[in-house]
């Protein structure tokens, strides 16, 4: 069988109000699902405080370890967003200001009090950065590299997402199947692994949960090949009703 090329990427969350609970992230799923569109799969995610030498350690670690890096968080206007500041130094690079980011901006801010110095601080880029756009507020995220810089608002990171859609090289996305069952997962774990070494490119997660006074769990099967994965999961179904157990598709 050929082993296909699977292209990864990791997620660097930076930011002090996240680690203290203050703030809740909501960009992982998000995120993730936006990868596997590309074909791409986010492998690893870390959360780092606002401080540069942790900032950087994380930078220089994910951007060798996977084929893309991303973070959130960090690129505003306020002088404790130091992300692109951390980014540079663990480059090696000066930071800039991009002449393209300050048109940006001074276009979105014309009529409410221009471009002042803490607004241009959004358009600052390691050296060698290119811009990724951002229609919501005209300050754009940053690529340097396989780096992509993004801002922590949500829906301000599923803008410049967007902007990115199909400009990355990956592989297919990967597809999946859930399928349900009133079992404790410890009852079938032995019936999983043996499924899964059946379908080489498939790969089975269990999920457990207790509900309505009982256990059970959904199976979830993932492969980038459609036909192994409908292989697949119909195996695992046709395993689990041999051994008397009820089925239910899509999941519980």
């Amino acid at each position: 069988m050929t082993i296909e090329r699977i292209w990864t990427a990791s997620l660097l969350v930076i930011g002090d109000e996240i680690l203290s609970g203050r703030t809740q992230d909501r960009n992982v799923s998000p995120i993730a699902t936006w990868l596997n569109v590309q074909g791409i799969r986010l492998a690893e995610v870390r959360v780092v405080p606002d401080d540069s030498e942790r900032i950087g350690e994380a930078v220089k670690a994910l951007r060798d370890r996977y084929d893309y890096l991303f973070t959130t968080g960090g690129i505003g206007p306020t002088h404790d967003d130091i992300t692109v500041d951390a980014i540079a130094a663990a480059l090696g690079v000066p930071v800039v200001v991009h002449p393209r980011a300050r048109a940006a901006l001074e276009a979105h801010y014309a009529g409410r009090g221009g471009v002042t110095e803490a607004r241009l601080r959004m358009a600052r880029v390691p050296e060698g950065a290119d811009l990724i756009e951002n229609p919501a507020s005209g300050a754009p995220g940053i690529r340097v590299g396989n780096i992509f810089i993004l801002a922590g608002i949500p829906q301000v990171a599923a803008m410049m997402l967007e902007a990115l859609s199909g400009t990355l090289e990956g592989g297919r996305p990967l597809l999946s199947s859930t399928v349900g069952c009133w079992a404790p997962e410890s009852e079938v774990a032995e019936l999983l692994a043996d499924t899964e070494r059946s379908h080489p490119g498939c790969q089975i997660g269990s999920y457990p949960f207790f509900r309505e006074g009982r256990g059970g769990a959904n199976f979830v099967i993932r492969s980038p090949d459609a036909a192994r994965l409908e292989a697949c999961r119909a195996d695992l179904v046709e395993r689990l009703e041999a051994e008397g157990r009820a089925v239910v598709a899509e999941g519980i």
